[in-house]
């Protein structure tokens, strides 16, 4: 049971990371002045689900899903 408790908090260290890396990458949500004038609602902020930014917010979401089971697994004294 040691073997695995070690799996799995390595998995958790790559899952910290890669959601912090995920989360760093993403651009904030603050629209500025451009969102009164409606200038936020052109071709891309339309499509934003399939462009690179509707990428990372679907990664993070997994990132964070795993993030939860992993910490709530590692916390069960079971191991």
């Amino acid at each position: 049971m040691g073997a695995l408790r070690v799996i799995l908090t390595v998995l958790f260290i790559f899952d910290c990371v890669a959601l912090v890396v995920v989360v760093l990458m993403q651009e904030g949500k603050a629209a500025g002045l451009g969102a009164i004038s409606g200038a936020a609602e052109t071709y891309w902020g339309k499509n934003k689900g399939r462009s690179m930014e509707g990428m990372l917010v679907k990664v993070t979401k997994v990132l964070a899903v795993g993030f939860i089971l992993l910490a709530a697994v590692l916390n069960l004294n079971v191991f």
